[in-house]
This record gives C-alpha cells, sequence and structure tokens, in this order.
C-alpha cells in the first residue's frame, strides 16, 4: 500500500468501527476493520453458525440508466460484459465481469435490473477503472450515476434471514440473487440476497447518513455480531469465490478463473463482448490454465505468490489466495496450473520458506455454499 493514511477515505461507518474497538488496515483506499476484539476466528465463527455484519461500503455501487428513446441499457451493457443481462427479470440480479480484448477480467461485478436503469456494484480500488471503462463503452447511449451518498453493509449467516425479517417480513423469502426495497428502522435501503461467504445473506444499501443507525439496529439482535476483513477473506476462501487483484485480473479469462457458469447460454451463442474470441475459443477447445482448490497436507499454510511445483520440483503456477481455513481446519489454498495438472487428486507440491509442503488438487469450494434455495 503506497498510499498515506492521510489519503485513506473513511466510510460512513468509521467512527462505529472505532466505538466497537476495531483494528484498521488501509484497504481498496479507505480505512478498514480488520477485526474486532473477539478475532477472526471467532467472527468468521460467527458469521459460519449465527450472523456477522461486515461494512463493505468501499464498494462502488452506481446506476446505468438508458437514455431518452434509446436502448435498453441491459443491452447497452451488455457490450462490456459476457453475462446474460437481457434475460434478467426485475428485481433479479447477475455476477458477471467486464472484460478486455484479450479476454482478461477488469473487474466483477454484480448487476440488478431495476425499474427503468441497472444497479451496479463494482470492487473497491477499481472505482474510478471500471466507471471510465462504462463511459467509454455506453457512448451516448446510457447514462452512469456513481452513487457517492450510499453505505453498504453485509449481514452473512444462517440467522440474517431471521434476524433481518424481525425489520422486513419480506426479506426472510426472498429469492436467492433478488433485490428490492425495503424500510429498517424507517431507513428506506435496498436489499439483496446475496454475498461473498458462501453462507445465506443479505446487502444493505442504505444512504450514507443512515448507514450507522441501520449497523446499530443489527447489531442489537443476540445473534448478530460485527466482523473484518480478516474473517471476510477466510470465509471467501473456504467459499472458493476469488478476490480481484488476486484470485482474477486483467491477465486471467473467466474461462481459466473457473467462472465460465457466469456466461449465459446466448452470450456465448451470438458474442458481442470484449474478448469475445479469446473466451469462446476457451469455451470450446479449454484453456491453457486454470484455477484450482489446493488442500495441504498439514497445518502450514501457504500465502500468495507461494510457487506450485510437479513430482520434479518444476515450477508449474503459483498460489493466488491461501491460509488456514477454520470450518475446513486445515490449510487451504487456490491458485493457478497448467491445464493437465488441474485434475482433482492430483498431488503437487507447495514452496514455502524454500521448504516443499504437499498439496492434493480438490474441488471447491472448500466448505459448500448454504445459499438460500426457495
Amino acid at each position: 500500500m503506497t498510499q498515506s493514511t492521510r489519503e485513506l477515505g473513511r466510510t460512513p461507518l468509521y467512527d462505529l468501527h472505532i466505538e466497537l474497538g476495531a483494528k484498521m488496515v488501509p484497504f481498496g483506499g479507505y480505512h478498514m476493520p480488520v477485526q474486532y476484539a473477539g478475532g477472526i476466528l471467532a467472527e468468521h465463527r460467527q458469521a459460519r453458525e449465527k450472523a456477522a455484519l461486515f461494512d463493505v461500503s468501499h464498494m462502488g455501487q452506481a446506476e446505468l440508466h438508458g437514455s431518452d428513446h434509446g436502448p435498453d441499457p441491459a443491452a447497452v451493457f451488455e457490450r462490456l460484459v459476457p453475462g446474460d443481462i437481457g434475460g434478467l427479470a426485475l428485481g433479479r440480479m447477475r455476477y458477471t465481469q467486464l472484460t478486455n480484448d484479450d479476454g482478461g477480467i477488469i473487474d466483477d461485478l454484480m448487476v440488478t435490473r431495476r425499474p427503468g436503469h441497472l444497479f451496479l456494484v463494482v470492487n473497491a480500488g477499481r472505482t474510478d477503472i471500471d466507471y471510465g471503462h462504462i463511459l467509454g463503452g455506453i457512448g451516448g447511449d446510457a447514462e452512469l450515476t456513481p452513487l457517492d451518498g450510499r453505505a453498504l453493509l453485509a449481514l452473512q449467516g444462517p440467522r440474517s434471514p431471521d434476524v433481518l425479517g424481525r425489520f422486513a417480513a419480506a426479506a426472510a423469502t426472498m429469492k436467492f440473487m433478488s433485490l428490492s426495497d425495503a424500510e429498517l428502522g424507517g431507513v428506506k435501503c435496498l436489499i439483496s440476497r446475496s454475498g461473498y461467504t458462501g453462507e445465506d445473506g443479505f446487502e444493505i444499501s442504505a444512504p450514507a447518513e443512515a448507514a450507522a443507525d441501520v449497523a446499530r439496529l443489527l447489531l442489537a439482535e443476540e445473534e448478530v455480531e460485527a466482523a473484518g476483513l480478516g474473517a471476510r477473506d477466510s470465509l471467501r476462501l473456504e467459499a472458493g469465490l476469488c478476490l480481484y487483484g488476486h484470485d482474477i485480473d486483467a491477465a486471467t479469462s473467466p474461462v481459466e478463473a473457473g467462472l465460465s457458469w457466469s456466461i449465459g447460454k446466448r452470450r456465448r451463442e451470438d458474442g458481442g463482448f470484449p474478448g469475445a474470441a479469446v473466451i469462446l475459443g476457451q469455451l470450446r477447445d479449454g484453456p491453457p490454465r486454470k484455477r484450482v482448490g489446493l488442500r495441504l497436507a498439514g497445518r502450514a499454510p501457504a500465502r500468495e505468490g507461494a510457487e506450485i511445483v510437479d513430482d520434479g520440483d518444476r515450477v508449474i503456477g503459483a498460489v493466488t489466495s491461501g491460509g488456514f481455513g477454520p470450518s475446513v481446519n486445515g490449510a487451504i489454498a487456490m491458485g493457478y496450473v497448467g491445464a493437465e495438472f488441474a485434475a482433482p487428486g492430483r498431488q503437487l507440491g507447495l514452496i514455502v520458506r524454500g521448504k516443499r509442503l504437499e498439496a492434493e488438487v480438490v474441488k471447491m469450494p472448500f466448505v459448500a455454499h448454504r445459499y438460500f434455495k426457495a
């Protein structure tokens, strides 16, 4: 991190984090809580067993409106992504990627169809790049409006529907990957049934000036505790979810990253998005490398950048995310290897501090997703 702390932004929940005793770190251009007094392990378990509240206000939120008498904004946005945005029903959301001409991922994001527009959530630290790219691709056919005055909270865990349902009854029966308007404690919010932990849960977009009130409302419930970036990272690693700038980047295609499921059938047939020739070719012929899950034989973790080697200690790839999985009770990692080494059950080595650690390629996720199924 080259930014000085004086240049870092503060989310609308900054004062609440300090009040709760959070350890703050720079992340995505903001002061963010990495953990609270109870520690990362306790916060991880809180999300797996009850409900944890995360501040994700560093993420970028925006709306894409169609121009007067112009094309559907979904059709305009499909010029930039391989996802089937046109097929989204009102109130439904989809995970997709902004791709470049080489098939690499500029960013991954969530897209929701709202009345007359699309609601976008993009990654922290990528907002300026993403917005510039989107503006360059939509021309005068749509209008992008960043929502700088909003905060974003994530309530994650098996008890989150019970908690949220006390304040917005309809939330408890929302479909996974859907979004609706709701009031929490008199605050008008957008609530989506989604998240980044592999658990059932919700993301709540609220006006910045009322975000702390919404957070306090939820934290007052006995099942809810605050959680920081440390637990968020261990949860998403166990869930096998990519983190931009680590597991995916501008040199990584969605197919290599194991995200082919996010490319709709119609888009596979019609193309028409940046890098389509590369991405559709990899869908047809297979990618040269693949993201794989790795389960280490011991408890010592392998971190990002560790070399992955074959039986003869020849370097065949690198770890992109790694650590100790509390729910797995062992060391796990993700990384890229040549496609010929990617089959589950393949025995490989990871070089950590000059020593080879034995590992096995395993199917992901490491912990089964528990998203809500209506």
